[in-house]
């Protein structure tokens, strides 16, 4: 066992009634497990998993303290005793397992997806339905009264403590800034004022629960919306909260409604440590950074650096309940890393699914997907080792089974060798490298450069095909020119790309391409500075709501997207980074055109025909992204020689490529087989 590189990480701190055993919290995430049939069940051996991990502390999802505060009907509260009593399991698990949890109480506000919804002001989100009704004081006054109570019944549930929700632009955050908050009673007006609604309700839950309970309060340090707080207004309220009674501060970065990426995988690592530094030498008490911090190493460096006495990781723990663990024994190289692509997360949470994780799909289903080891080892081959093929190995032969991995290509990775060039997903990086080791430490007996025949195949008792996709060719005069390539030729044969490119089709390999051909030099995503420029993000947090003009490095070519379809561009794009990358490419000066149909290809360009227009886009280069196609000539072949194989990921179903269910598919395959 080593902990020598993590002294700083690994440090336990003392907050005077109780002790964490290092500087790492488990931030929170609403998973749906909240609201599912047997979910404290599903929760508790969740949290109970992380624990066992040795995180230092865990947070929970938000829970509302009424129905006004739901983020959507009939998502958890905390109004009573019966309700508490179901938070035990959770609890119970937690301190069985030798960790510790809080509760966070998340009042929404404005953002509740629901006609209860209130707020200081009636004056409705941009990325909510419902106009939110104004509090009343009575109201005011009985909200704290519930904050206070939901506190006290964490407490009756043995919960180690909470955290009170006050930023990203829920209720507590509405109050604080005059962008929301236009009353002109006691609770609205000046700074002074809007104040007095979170430290109320910080000094009355202190009150309430005693010295020996740890009161987090989430802290709005760079709001990212125009009418945001000053830096000083910050440091200001944040030496209040420290007088209330607060035990810990974390730092909250953007509200929901920002139109700046703040957790997505095109956000530097640690992106946003240094506004916690800034606050570093204003308050006594400990102060948590987060988000994009999603390994050890980065962890370490930003706890070296001054920038925080605690780290916030959240998806991270999705991705690897043993993060932690791992880096305590040295194990770096087994981390499974979060890959900050939000898919199975936060794109499910926004689609009231349960969460879990597109790199770990065992994540919020501890109790349903498990890896248990097998009771009669079989002879597996897998055959192509993408997503679908590496998960289904690894898994299996973590269970027991001997697994041959034939892949026809000369490296692992399948399309995330493709996905891993585009600018904002280096990520993937992370996960091949994960496989690797995984396939190493199971002992699959790796092929590479092997393209396997149904002949050999028959030797196996088992045979998972998880190969078999190419791209889709259109039908269209001129589609032989030179001047025609399509994805693969890009990305993976680094063929040359002209100045003025139109690309053909408009879905996720469409907008990579485009990322791809309207960057150079370094990726934003690997360099603060460039991306803090590039989304108008004030470095020094001097600026109001701290934001800038954005100044993204101009594209080198001149780049038009086509759609076929009349639907928005970028529709079928994850829900929650969507908007993030079409506003990167508008940025970039991108063209999309929607309706389109082609009519032919000639030397200069092509022609099409819009609003029933005939048009002509001239381009040095046309790159066809219209989707993926099966390719099942081995599947058939094993089939007519009497073999019946499985048949996962691309090869399944190349509709749209999609990792989440290829590693999920793979996973279960494994689990099962």
């Amino acid at each position: 066992m080593t902990t020598s590189r993590y002294p700083h990480l690994l440090e336990p701190l003392d907050l005077g009634f109780t002790t964490l055993k290092n500087r790492v919290i488990m931030g929170s995430m609403h998973t749906g497990l909240e609201e599912e049939k047997n979910g404290y069940d599903r929760m508790a051996a969740y949290f109970a998993e992380r624990a066992k991990g040795q995180v230092g502390l865990m947070v929970t999802g938000g829970i509302a303290p009424n129905r006004q505060g739901w983020t959507a009907p009939f998502t958890s509260k905390m109004t009573s005793k019966r309700e508490a009593r179901k938070h035990k399991k959770i609890t119970k698990a937690v301190h069985d397992a030798d960790g510790k949890i809080c509760m966070q109480i998340l009042h929404s506000g404005r953002y509740g997806y629901h006609p209860l919804a209130v707020a200081p002001s009636a004056i409705k989100s941009p990325i909510s339905p419902f106009k939110p009704w104004k509090l009343s004081g009575w109201g005011v006054n009985r909200t704290i009264r519930h904050f206070v109570r939901a506190a006290k019944l964490a407490q009756f549930a043995k919960y180690d403590g909470v955290e009170i929700m006050g930023s990203e632009g829920y209720l507590i955050n509405e109050f604080v800034s005059a962008k929301t908050n236009k009353r002109t009673d006691k609770w609205g007006g000046s700074f002074e004022n809007r104040i007095q609604f979170p430290l109320e309700i910080i000094r009355r839950t202190r009150e309430a629960v005693g010295e020996n309970f740890i009161l987090i309060f989430r802290l709005s340090m760079l709001d990212l919306v125009e009418e945001g707080n000053t830096w000083e207004e910050t440091v200001h309220f944040a030496k209040e909260i420290e007088k209330a009674g607060a035990t810990i501060i974390n730092t909250g970065i953007g509200w929901h409604e920002a139109r700046v990426p703040t957790i997505a995988t095109m956000v530097p690592r640690g992106g946003f440590s240094w506004v916690t530094q800034k606050m570093m030498n204003e308050i006594k008490i400990p102060l948590v950074t987060t988000n994009r911090i999603n390994t050890p190493e980065k962890a370490e460096e930003i706890l070296a650096n001054g920038h925080a006495h605690l780290v916030s990781m959240a998806r991270p723990f999705l991705a690897d309940p043993e993060l932690v663990k791992k880096a305590i024994e040295g194990r770096e190289d087994e981390i499974n890393t979060c890959i900050g692509c939000n898919q199975a997360c936060l794109d499910h949470v926004f689609k009231q699914k349960t969460a879990s994780c597109l790199v770990n799909p065992r994540a919020c289903h501890e109790t349903i997907l498990n890896y248990t080891p097998t009771l009669s080892p079989k002879k597996i081959a897998v055959v192509g080792a993408g997503p679908a093929g590496l998960s289904a190995a690894a898994v299996a032969a973590g269970r027991g089974h001997t697994v041959t991995l034939f892949e026809a290509q000369s490296e692992i990775g399948g399309q995330f060798n493709i996905a891993k060039l585009i600018p904002g997903k280096e990520e993937f990086y992370e996960t091949l490298r994960y496989y690797k080791k995984q396939i190493e430490l199971h002992g699959v007996e790796l092929k590479l450069n092997h393209k396997a025949t149904a002949q050999e195949l028959l030797e196996f008792d088992e045979v998972i095909i998880s190969t078999g996709i190419k791209p889709r060719t259109i039908e269209l005069e001129g589609m032989e020119k030179n001047t025609v390539l399509d994805y693969e030729d890009v990305l993976k044969h680094n063929k040359s790309v002209g100045n003025k490119v139109v690309i053909i089709g408009a879905g996720g390999i469409g907008f990579d391409m485009a990322e791809f051909l309207s960057h150079e030099g370094k990726s934003p995503s690997l360099d603060t500075h460039l991306f803090l420029k590039e989304w108008g993000i004030d470095g020094t947090n001097s600026t109001r709501g701290g934001l800038t003009k954005p100044n993204p490095h101009p594209s080198p070519r001149e780049i038009t997207m086509l759609q076929r379809s009349e639907t928005k561009i970028g529709k079928d794009l994850g829900k929650t980074t969507g908007w993030i990358h079409r506003s990167s490419l508008k940025m970039k000066k991108v063209t999309m055109l929607n309706g389109v149909s082609y009519d032919k290809i000639d030397e200069n360009g092509i022609h099409i025909t819009r609003n029933n227009e005939p048009q002509f886009i001239e381009a040095d280069t046309i790159v066809v992204c219209a989707g993926q196609v099966s390719v099942h000539a081995l599947h058939e072949g094993l089939i007519a020689l009497g073999k019946t194989p499985h048949l996962i990921g691309g090869g399944k179903l190349a509709k749209k490529i999609d990792a989440q269910r290829a590693i999920r598919e793979g996973s279960e395959l494994g689990a099962g087989i």
